[in-house]
């Protein structure tokens, strides 16, 4: 009798098959993926993180401006009393720029007195428009809606559309003949003086 050729006999199934289960996950396996998953997290948000602090930093920062900036001297303002504008210069920055000696606003100074100065806001309260002396240079008007001012910077007119008059600022004189202006804007429209920040 001849032995039976093999491929004569049923197949028989030495091992389960194995595309019938699930495979199940290695232990290591896990720890390497869920070891490099946390690694790649960290190593993203860092660059993340620290991108955001410094697009943010500045919005943080408050502003250098704020003290006294020197204007001009004594000599330069007549003694009759009259308004002279003078442009506020001074190092400007926002947020991610810094613009240095550029202009930042005005005022009106007025000699009251041998070494007295007065300091008006040239902007005018009702609306933010610049405030013009009048040719005779006995008030001032805002040719925007007919905001009238005196010298001292109250109010002209009680029908005025201004809620206020305009905005004093404190003024020194150092050496002797230096007029120095502590220069701030206020909010516009408001019957108190609210400085911007």
């Amino acid at each position: 009798m001849t032995p039976p050729d093999a491929s004569d006999q049923p197949d028989k199934p030495d091992k389960p098959d194995k595309t019938d289960q699930p495979e199940q996950p290695d232990r290591r396996e896990f720890m390497t993926k869920a070891a490099a998953a946390g690694i790649g997290a960290v190593v993203t948000l860092v660059p993340v993180a620290a991108g955001v602090v410094t697009v943010f930093d500045p919005l943080r920062r408050k502003s250098a401006l704020g003290g006294p900036l020197l204007v001009t001297t004594l000599e330069a303002l007549p003694n009759d009393g009259k308004p002279r504008r003078f442009q506020i210069i001074a190092d400007r920055e926002d947020a991610w720029n810094k613009f240095p000696r550029v202009p930042i606003g005005a005022v009106y100074l007025r000699r009251v007195g041998e070494s007295n100065v007065e300091a008006l806001n040239v902007t005018c309260p009702h609306a933010g428009c610049p405030v013009e002396l009048k040719a005779d240079s006995k008030s001032f008007l805002c040719p925007c809606h007919d905001s009238s001012f005196y010298l001292d910077g109250s109010l002209a007119n009680a029908k005025s559309p201004s809620p206020r008059g305009m905005d004093t600022l404190d003024v020194e004189i150092r050496n002797g003949s230096e007029v120095w202006v502590t220069f701030q804007n206020f909010e516009a429209g408001k019957a108190k003086k609210v400085p911007l920040a």
